[in-house]
Order: structure tokens, then sequence, then C-alpha cells
């Protein structure tokens, strides 16, 4: 996975917090636990609705935030540096997906993503760092602590890299496609077991993740006419294939509570996520992506 050197990156997209008091956390504790936290990993809501709600909004000073604006400035730093490779993706993903919509009659708006470390308050309510990334879809913002791709390696087995970081990335901005096109709604209640609304939505994100990745070398910068990734390989996509395995439902109940149960699935199996960043990338189309079908 590569960037061009001398493209340049737009920092306004990501907001970095780190180092930045994140007010009052009612995570970890009560029904959610240390399971459910897990099994929340790429939920597409905020903790609101993992019962982890409360906090205000990020009043702390700054201590060492802003490095992102400061010091990512080109594709160069985005191949050397993992803040400058987020904001790199972020702005792949928000150049292919606004291009996308438009070209079927839609409209995209940007969401930011938010750098934290250990804590912050949303709109969806206060999270920790265990929570690992979201999207909030009260503030159209994806939330992402660093640390969590070295609990993706550690705690989950993944074999890590770049394009893992990637597809985490990719993947939660899924959830703010959705978010834009109504999807989210038709998940209501129905939010465990196989069959569920919130499985079909957790895989369709891992679909869009695909989309994006089949077009990310392809698709124009705004700015320059020339793509900003340059390079991805087929080691590439086995390292975000690998991440999609690490975080199923049914390898994380295996790992962490020593038996699958399918009908408290959120996210789908370990199989199924695999299957539909394939599909996703091998179409590059959105269409097929239909996982409500």
């Amino acid at each position: 996975m590569r960037f061009d050197d001398d493209a340049g990156l737009d920092t306004s997209q990501v907001d970095d917090r780190r180092g930045m008091s994140g007010g009052r956390v009612a995570v970890g504790g009560g029904a959610v636990g240390l399971v459910g936290l897990l099994l929340a990993l790429f939920l597409g809501v905020g903790p609101d609705q993992l019962g982890a709600g409360g906090g205000s909004p990020d009043t702390g000073a700054a201590t060492g935030a802003d490095r992102v604006e400061r010091e990512c400035r080109t594709g160069q730093d985005a191949n050397t540096r993992q803040d400058c490779r987020i904001v790199g993706v972020v702005n792949s993903l928000q150049d292919f997906w606004e291009a996308e919509l438009a070209g079927r009659g839609g409209d995209y708006s940007a969401a930011r993503t938010v750098l934290f470390s250990d804590r912050v308050s949303t709109a969806c309510g206060a999270a920790t760092s265990r929570v690992g990334p979201f999207y909030c879809p009260a503030d159209r913002q994806v939330y992402l602590d660093l640390d969590f791709f070295d609990d993706l390696r550690t705690e989950f087995g993944a074999s890590g890299g770049p394009f893992a970081q990637a597809y985490v990335t990719a993947h939660e901005y899924g959830h703010h496609v959705q978010n834009l096109l109504g999807t989210m709604d038709r998940v209501g209640d129905d939010r465990q077991g196989p069959d569920s609304g919130s499985v079909r939505l957790e895989l369709q994100a891992d679909c869009y993740a695909g989309v994006w990745a089949h077009h990310a070398t392809t698709n124009p910068q705004d700015s320059t006419g020339e793509p900003l990734l340059t390079e991805l390989t087929r080691a590439d996509i086995e390292d975000g294939l690998d991440a999609a395995a690490a975080v199923g439902d049914d390898r994380i109940q295996s790992e962490f509570q020593g038996e699958v149960n399918p009908d408290t699935w959120t996210h789908g199996s370990s199989a199924q996520r695999k299957q539909w960043f394939t599909t996703g990338y091998t179409s590059g189309d959105p269409a097929r992506c239909d996982t409500f079908r």
C-alpha cells in the first residue's frame, strides 16, 4: 500500500484530539462489560446504544494534539507515519464516495475522523478506546484510537499491516454512507442474531470497504486529478481480509467466551465478513452490497 509521495493531504478532514480530556466516561461496567465491548467493535452506532452514554464535549487542554495538522502534509508522510496514513486513507475514501454518490444522483457530505487517546466524548455519548473504532450517526464522525491497531494484532490475532488499518477506516466510512442513504433506519431494534439487521448492516459496511479498495488506485484526488493511492498489492488485500476475519463474531466469542452463540451475533462470522469484503473488492459496485436482500 503506497501513496503518491508528492500528493498533498487534506488534514481538515481529521480532528486530532489525542492528549485531550474526554470528560465523564461510563463505559465498561454493568451489562456492557469487556465481552460486550469487544462484540461492539465496528458497530455502526455510537456508545449511547451500547449502554455507555453521558459525557460532554471535550474541554481539556491539548497536550501534543494537532500533530496531524502540523506534520501530515504529503503522501510521503502518509507512507512513513501511521497518523498521516489515516489522513491519506480518509482523503481517498471521501474523494471516492463523493464521486460515487454524485454519479448515482446522490449527495455526499464529508465526515471527519476524530483521533483520540484513551477516551472521548461524542454526540452519541462518552466512550473509551475499549469500544474500538466507531461511527456516530448523531455527529457524523468516525472515532479512532490508533492504539486499537496494536490490539488488533496482539488481542485479536490479526496480521496487521497498513491496509488492515485502511480496512478498519473504510468500514467505518461505509457506515457513514449507510447513514446518508438511510440504510441505518432499516435496522431498528433488530440488533442480534445471524440474520439480524445489525449483522446485515455490518456486512454491507465490509462490502463498501471492498468497493473503495477496488477503486482506490484509480480514483482521482479532487485537487490533482491523480490517484492519491498508487499501489495496493495482493498482500495488502490479504491483510484486510485477515483483519475482517479477526473480528468475526464467531472468532471473538470462541476466544473470549469459549463458545459460539449465533443468536447474539451483531456483526457476522469471520467467513461472512471476508466474503462480503471480497464481493465489494472484486465487483467494485456498491449495488452488489445489498446484504438486506
